[in-house]
């Protein structure tokens, strides 16, 4: 690390977290600490949003039965704290790294028990928080099932089972490149310019409203189609939140069945606590890019499920065979070759939606600071809801080195 980049992750552990502002209080809440569709993304109003989501936008809902929720263990000896080494060279507590990274929700399991479980910013056991591109990782392992059970062609291209979208960036693209992130399209990923890619994507699936001046598609379904291809696809790793969006439209075409429905089959047999929803855009879609929400211990019940092969109290809910296609990882150059990923997230790979360490582990990220993390060779689960007041901080990358080193020395 160069020694500008160790001044700065220094320095952002110094600013700290700002003081909690009072939000939502009062009837009506007076307009300062109002939040609403028009500002629940920028801080401090996603202090609060991210954990009350439902209350602001349209959303779907992924069923969790009628069934007694599953207990979740808690292991007799608790991890009282920690630390880790920042890669500025120094030693963080696991304590301050939480509170610089405004951590609403922290939950750790070791052989399936809860090690470690932490509640901040308003947020409680009961509440559904926003995973933002977890959610990817979600739709990505349920596309793998697809394919391994041989439902959805992965060789195929995008417009045999979506017409719409020939003719796109999406069309000629096979299923597999859009699983992988190697779709040729021109869009960029800039969380804080109005006429990206991104924020058009933001507008089109109803998380952010658009500013005044700007023009948007009314839904997904308008966008999708309207997306231009930029070079050719393949033998690269290009994120793009659309082709994720574009995976949830084949699968469901594939399927006959929308991905909230896929997901709902998971969540009615994994014994949730809650409910879990999708936020919908314009038209009743389910955002699959960006837009789940659960509780904190409904998403380690996830993780818990993908470490015991799919299999929950003699229950098969995800396939193994996908599990395992997932962790065998794609080609560790492709990753390599994208140098703000590879300097993020040293040593891995992406498949089907997932990070991929070589070591046995799989990594789900979403911006503004969600993450979950699945460590087979260690049998730890490590799920984190944040609301970082930035889509992406220069605090991320420490936030991998205290996941992994954290499972590690478990």
């Amino acid at each position: 690390m160069s020694s500008d980049f160790a001044q700065a992750l220094r320095g952002a552990y110094r600013a700290g977290a700002e003081p909690a502002q009072p939000l939502m209080q009062g009837f009506p809440p007076s307009p300062e600490q109002r939040v609403t569709w028009h500002n629940f993304m920028t801080p401090p109003h996603n202090r609060w949003a991210f954990h009350n989501l439902g209350r602001i936008r349209p959303n779907i809902t992924v069923e969790r039965g009628a069934g007694q929720p599953a207990p979740l263990p808690v292991a007799a000896t608790a991890v009282a704290d920690f630390s880790f080494e920042s890669a500025a060279g120094h030693d963080v507590s696991l304590g301050e790294h939480l509170t610089a990274t405004h951590t609403d929700g922290w939950l750790v399991m070791k052989n399936g028990e809860v090690v470690q479980e932490l509640y901040a910013n308003g947020h409680q056991h009961h509440k559904r928080h926003i995973m933002f591109s977890v959610t990817k990782s979600l739709i990505g392992m349920k596309a793998e099932e697809l394919v391994q059970s041989g439902q959805l062609n992965d060789q195929a291209p995008a417009s045999h089972y979506v017409e719409e979208l020939r003719g796109s960036a999406f069309g000629d693209a096979s299923v597999r490149q859009l699983m992988d992130m190697a779709v040729g399209i021109e869009y960029d990923e800039v969380y804080d310019d109005p006429n990206s890619g991104s924020s058009q994507f933001g507008y089109a699936c109803g998380l952010i409203a658009p500013p005044p001046g700007i023009t948007a598609c009314q839904s997904l379904y308008e966008y999708l189609p309207a997306t231009r291809k930029r070079g050719e696809h393949g033998g690269f790793f290009h994120y793009v939140t659309a082709t994720t969006e574009a995976l949830g439209w084949v699968m469901e075409r594939a399927s006959g069945r929308s991905c909230a429905e896929m997901l709902g089959d998971i969540w009615q047999g994994l014994g949730c606590e809650r409910d879990a929803f999708f936020v919908a855009d314009p038209w009743g879609r389910n955002v699959t890019g960006c837009g789940f929400n659960a509780t904190l211990r409904d998403m380690a019940r996830y993780g818990s499920l993908l470490l015991n092969n799919g299999n929950c109290q003699g229950q098969q809910l995800v396939s193994p065979d996908a599990i395992a296609a997932v962790l065998a990882g794609g080609d560790p150059a492709i990753y390599a070759a994208n140098e703000s990923f590879a300097q993020w997230s040293p040593g891995a790979t992406y498949k089907s939606q997932w990070y991929v360490y070589p070591d046995q582990a799989l990594l789900a990220v979403g911006i503004h600071g969600q993450y979950l993390y699945v460590d087979f060779r260690h049998q730890v689960v490590i799920v984190k809801q944040s609301c970082m007041p930035v889509a992406e901080s220069i605090l991320d990358i420490d936030t991998i080195r205290l996941i992994r080193a954290m499972a590690h020395a478990l």
